[in-house]
């Protein structure tokens, strides 16, 4: 007899195949911890065979990895878009506020995989931590490029702040659910606090 349990599988491009691939494992590491997800279900929701996976991904940490990465680039690409867009001589205050909406955009639309990696309840593999710390630096050295250049330790110390607030700000709204009226007091909140820790915006 025949077997009918067997996943339908698709004729798909290397690059399509990757893509969905990548697009089942991001829906999988966001609904559940790292440690719980299998490559087994991964290629269920891509309609693939696990075999198939190791084709394009040695293993669950470098899809994992892949994955994180992608929403890094998605989020770096939006900010850059939503500055883009700004009038030229816009006050620094006003694009800082752009680039924090867009991250604000960001968490609510994956408020559990956002959350996961910030809230002690998940632990992720080297790679995945070390690709993290990368994306902070970057996010460091953007804001540092809105601001005028200053060689002062507070200044410093206020661009890595602000990030730490962020995380601690966000992951409270994403407990409470992303609710949308608190979605400007958040804003406030986070934009006034780099200001305060600058004490002056420098441009």
């Amino acid at each position: 007899m025949p077997r009918t349990d067997r996943v339908p599988r698709r004729r798909l491009d290397p690059d399509a195949r990757r893509e969905a691939i990548l697009t089942a494992a991001a829906e999988a590491f966001a609904r559940e911890p790292y440690a719980d997800v299998t490559l087994a279900s991964v290629a269920r929701l891509a309609g693939a065979s696990e075999a198939l996976l190791y084709r394009y991904f040695a293993g669950k940490e470098q899809l994992y990895t892949a994955v994180v990465g992608l929403a890094v680039e998605e989020l770096l690409a939006a900010q850059a878009a939503a500055l883009d867009g700004l009038p030229a001589g816009t006050p620094v205050r006003e694009r800082v506020l752009a680039a924090t909406r867009v991250l604000l955009d960001h968490v609510a639309d994956h408020p559990r995989a956002w959350a996961l990696p910030l809230s002690g309840a998940a632990s992720e593999p080297a790679a995945t931590a070390e690709l993290r710390l990368r994306a902070r630096a970057d996010h460091v050295e953007r804001l540092r490029g809105l601001l005028a250049p200053s060689g002062a330790a507070r200044h410093e110390y206020a661009l890595w702040g602000f990030f730490g607030f962020l995380d601690a700000a966000c992951l409270r709204w994403v407990r409470d659910g992303c609710p949308e009226h608190d979605r400007q007091p958040l804003l406030d909140a986070s934009v006034g606090a780099l200001e305060g820790a600058l004490g002056d915006w420098g441009a």
